[in-house]
C-alpha cells in the first residue's frame, strides 16, 4: 500500500501562501482604499476631456444654477456651467499642480542637501539661507511671488516649491551627514574616489526613502495650497478650472447652491487624505526603525 502523507494542505492554503506578503510588506485595509481612491481620481480627471458631457469653460445664461439633473449630474454654476465637467477637468490642474511642484521640490533640494551635508563650508551658508526662507509664513510668501510673476500654473508650482525646497533641504542634509561617516564612505574617499561620484554613488541612494515619503506629503500640501491660492483670488487665473477656483466662484451662492463649494471640496479633501495616507504607509514600510519594531 502506498501511505499517505499524515498532513496536507489544500489547494487554497497552497494559494494563500503564495499569494502572502512578507510581514514588512504587509499593509491593512486602509492604505489600499486609499490606493484606489487615488487612482480613481487621478484616472477620472486625466480621462476626463473624454468622457464629460459639456464644455467646462462654456456658458449657458439660460442655465444658471440648475439643480443636479439628468442633464446636469451636479447642477450648473451661476454663469450656467456643469458643475459636474469643471469638477472632473479642473483635477487635471490640481495634481499636476501637486506633483509638479513635489517633483521640483524634491529636486532642487535634494541637490543643494547633498551639497550642505558633505561640504562643511557651504553647510553653514546654505542652511542660513534656508533657515530665511522657513521663517517667512508658506502662505504669504506664495502670494507675493504669484502676486509678482502673474496668475498662472508655472508661477503657482514656483511658489509653492520654493516654501517646501528648505525643508527637503534639511532632511537630504540631516541623511548626508549620518552616511558620510560610514565606513564604506570613508573608504571611497581614501581610495581617490571622485566629489561627484561620491555623492552620486554613495551618498544619494541613501536620501531616496525618506524623499519618497517627503515628496507625497510635498504633493498634498501643494494641491490644499493650491486650492487656498485660488480661493483667495491669487492662484491660477480664474479661466482655468480648478478646484480652488471652482470653490472660489461658488462661496457668493453657497447658502442657496452649497453643491458649488461641496462636490470640489469633496474630492479635494479625498485626494489629500489618500496621499497622505500612503505616504504614511510608505514611512512605515522605508522605515527600518519601524521594521525593527514589527520582529
Amino acid at each position: 500500500m502506498i501511505e499517505q502523507p499524515q498532513s496536507r494542505h489544500s489547494a487554497f492554503q497552497v494559494l494563500t501562501g503564495l499569494l502572502s506578503l512578507p510581514a514588512g510588506a504587509r499593509v491593512g485595509i486602509g492604505p489600499m482604499l486609499a490606493a484606489l481612491t487615488l487612482v480613481t481620481i487621478v484616472l477620472a480627471s486625466i480621462l476626463a476631456p473624454l468622457y464629460v458631457p459639456y464644455d467646462p469653460l462654456a456658458m449657458n445664461s439660460a442655465a444658471r444654477l440648475k439643480p443636479p439633473s439628468e442633464e446636469f449630474l451636479l447642477g450648473t454654476d451661476p454663469y450656467g456651467r456643469d458643475t459636474f465637467s469643471r469638477v472632473m477637468v479642473g483635477g487635471r490642474v490640481s495634481l499636476l499642480i501637486g506633483v509638479g511642484a513635489a517633483l521640483v521640490s524634491v529636486a532642487i533640494g535634494l541637490a543643494i542637501g547633498l551639497v550642505a551635508g558633505f561640504f562643511r563650508m557651504a553647510d553653514s551658508i546654505i542652511m542660513r539661507i534656508m533657515d530665511s526662507l522657513m521663517a517667512i509664513p508658506a502662505i504669504l510668501l506664495a502670494i507675493a511671488l504669484v502676486a509678482l510673476n502673474g496668475p498662472s500654473v508655472t508661477s503657482v508650482i514656483i511658489a509653492i516649491t520654493v516654501p517646501e525646497v528648505p525643508r527637503v533641504v534639511r532632511l537630504v542634509r540631516s541623511v548626508v551627514l549620518t552616511a558620510r561617516e560610514e565606513p564604506y564612505v570613508e573608504a571611497a574617499i581614501a581610495l581617490g574616489s571622485s566629489m561627484p561620484k561620491v555623492l552620486l554613488q554613495h551618498l544619494m541612494p541613501n536620501t531616496f526613502a525618506p524623499l519618497i515619503v517627503q515628496g507625497t506629503y510635498i504633493c498634498a500640501s501643494a494641491i490644499l495650497i493650491e486650492a487656498i491660492l485660488s480661493f483667495l483670488g491669487a492662484g491660477v487665473s480664474t479661466e482655468i478650472p480648478t478646484w480652488g477656483n471652482i470653490m472660489a466662484e461658488g462661496r457668493s451662492y453657497f447658502q442657496i447652491k452649497p453643491g458649488l463649494i461641496f462636490w470640489p471640496g469633496l474630492m479635494l479633501s479625498l485626494c489629500i487624505l489618500a496621499i497622505n495616507l500612503l505616504g504614511d504607509t510608505a514611512r512605515d514600510i522605508l522605515d527600518p526603525r519601524m521594521k525593527k519594531r514589527e520582529v
